[in-house]
C-alpha cells in the first residue's frame, strides 16, 4: 500500500523517481537534478542537518551538513527532497531542519517529509524484495542487511521495517 504522500505527487514525479529507484542503493543526486535541485555539501549551524532555500534563479539548493555521517546526509538530502516535492509552496526563503528533521514547518509537515524521505530512500516493494532475499542468503542481522542495501543508518532501517 503506497503512502499517502507518494500518491501525493503527480504521476509524472513519481514515474521519474522509480526510474532511479529501479537500483540499489538509490540514486538522491540523480532525483535531485531531475527536479532542478542543486545538492551542496556545506558546514551549517550547530545542530542543523540540512535546509532547502531558493537559489535566486527560480531553482532550489539543498545543503547538507557535511560533518554529519554520510549515511545521515542521505536521509536529509531525501527529507529536503520531499520538503520540496511535498511543500514548495511554503519553502518561501528556505527551510531549515535540525538534527531531529524538526523546522520552522508544522510537525505534520515534518511528518509528511519523514515519511515520503523513507520512501524514495528504501521503496516499500523494494525492502520486501530485500527482506526476502535476506532470509534466503541467511543474514545473520536483517536490519543491518537492509541498512547495507540501501545506504542508510540503521536506525532509519528499524524505522522502515517497524522495529522499536
Amino acid at each position: 500500500m503506497a503512502i499517502r504522500e507518494w500518491a501525493r505527487l503527480s504521476d509524472g514525479e513519481r514515474e521519474a523517481i522509480r526510474g532511479y529507484q529501479a537500483e540499489l542503493p538509490v540514486k538522491l543526486s540523480a532525483i535531485a537534478r531531475q527536479f532542478g535541485l542543486r545538492l551542496i555539501a556545506s558546514t551549517l549551524p550547530a545542530g542543523v542537518s540540512g535546509e532547502i532555500r531558493p537559489d535566486g534563479t527560480g531553482n532550489y539548493v539543498i545543503k547538507v551538513n557535511r560533518h554529519d555521517a554520510p549515511r545521515r546526509q542521505r536521509f536529509t538530502i531525501a527529507h529536503e527532497i520531499a520538503h520540496y516535492l511535498l511543500h514548495r509552496e511554503q519553502i518561501g526563503n528556505g527551510i531549515s531542519d535540525d538534527a531531529l528533521y524538526r523546522s520552522s514547518l508544522s510537525d505534520v509537515r515534518e511528518a509528511e517529509a519523514n515519511r515520503l524521505a523513507a520512501e524514495l530512500l528504501m521503496p516499500a516493494e523494494k525492502v520486501q524484495a530485500e527482506i526476502t532475499r535476506a532470509k534466503d542468503v541467511q543474514a545473520d542481522d536483517i536490519v543491518a542487511y537492509i541498512a547495507d542495501r540501501f545506504d542508510v543508518s540503521e536506525a532509519a532501517a528499524k524505522i522502515r521495517l517497524g522495529i522499536s
